[in-house]
């Protein structure tokens, strides 16, 4: 039986993911921060974003290339950065990174990973980004830039929307600190996902492994706190220049939720902007990404990405008839991992592309130019 038989959407993929990680490790992935309301309000706002169907098109096999920064990709979508991927599965990181190498799209690694980046770069190939969460001694990152560059990763991407840590009570009760520790609670957890448990035993629990190498801290803090924050700043605009000044490759900023901040960015030398509100996990007052995508798409020239929310083709197709020109995708590739493993990150690809193209198909959109056109609530 195909794997479209059986998960053909990713939502069964996150159904088999609840099944096969501990209860500990899916309230870090699927939470977010409050009551919940800004995740909610992601998806409803999706929902009500419609494209008109057409008719009489005849038959034609839709184009999904596309261009951003001066790359051509054959998918308009890459891998966000998701913190400590490999808890969620082990050996995250690479397949991911592997994954992004052979379908020829961007794979993002953070800078709470638990892999190093010289680790990760080799497997993503061309394909490799690296977010940075900021750190307050300009001496460690450059160190940090430097050691990235080597590694291959070639675009960099800011954050800017974690000035504090979140509060996450669900992932808090949850029992969760960094670094991980298999507490009695959670060992009884762990070893009822044997295939979770199995691979860890391989990799050794994920640490924050980037962090460490510039601090001897160990102690266990808070599931919604980290040794990054005992090193990173809250960024404001000097920082911003200072960054700019010292990074050769493409710098994208990453959390962006407000027009007048993407015209400054632009201003201030920017090259691409990430409209997101970090899925909902760090601030529960805020507006639905996609309803903000059209003022800042407006606000700027520059090429801008989406994500919070997606969860299928056409969604990415709503994105992009708003304005965006890329759309990134986190928690959806991570339940591809923990469902199937590598296998399952690769099927997240191929259930987006067959998503977009049967769209695709239904609007009578040849490729992705002019999506805007058949907005019903433009």
């Amino acid at each position: 039986m195909s794997l479209h038989a059986q998960y053909p959407a990713i939502a069964d993929l996150k159904a088999r993911a609840k099944r096969r990680i501990p209860h500990f490790v899916w309230e870090y992935l699927d939470s977010a921060t409050g009551v919940e309301a800004t995740q909610r309000r992601n998806r409803t706002a999706l929902d009500q974003v419609m494209l008109s169907p057409s008719i009489l098109h005849g038959e034609f096999e839709p184009d999904l290339t596309t261009t951003f920064l001066n790359q051509s990709y054959p998918l308009p979508f890459g891998i966000a950065p998701v913190g400590m991927s490999g808890l969620i599965w082990p050996g995250a990181e690479q397949m991911l990174a592997r994954t992004a190498a052979r379908e020829n799209i961007p794979y993002t690694l953070s800078t709470v990973a638990s892999q190093l980046p010289e680790d990760v770069g080799p497997h993503a190939g061309t394909q490799g980004w690296f977010q940075l969460y900021p750190p307050r001694d300009p001496t460690i990152r450059a160190n940090i830039l430097k050691r990235v560059k080597d590694s291959g990763f070639h675009t960099l991407v800011l954050t800017v929307d974690v000035p504090v840590a979140s509060r996450r009570e669900r992932q808090t009760r949850g029992g969760l600190t960094n670094p991980p520790k298999l507490t009695p609670r959670l060992a009884l957890q762990a070893a009822q996902c044997p295939a979770w448990l199995n691979g860890i035993r391989k990799t050794g629990m994920p640490r924050l492994r980037l962090m460490e190498s510039y601090s001897s801290e160990r102690s266990a803090l808070p599931s919604n706190q980290h040794i990054g924050y005992l090193m990173r700043t809250s960024p404001d605009w000097d920082y911003f220049k200072s960054l700019r000044d010292v990074w050769d490759g493409p710098l994208i900023v990453k959390g962006v939720g407000r027009a007048d901040d993407a015209a400054r960015l632009t201003d201030e030398g920017a090259d691409a902007i990430w409209v997101s509100n970090h899925a909902g996990r760090q601030f529960d007052g805020g507006p639905a990404t996609i309803e903000v995508l059209p003022a800042i798409r407006a606000a700027t020239p520059l090429p801008v990405i989406f994500d919070s929310g997606v969860e299928g083709g056409l969604d990415i197709l709503r994105a992009m008839a708003l304005g965006a020109d890329f759309v990134m995708l986190g928690r959806a590739f991570h339940y591809g991992l923990a469902a199937l493993g590598e296998a399952g990150a690769t099927h997240v690809v191929d259930i987006l592309r067959q998503d977009l193209i049967s769209n695709m198909g239904q609007i009578g959109a040849r490729n992705l130019s002019g999506l805007q056109s058949i907005l019903v609530n433009s």
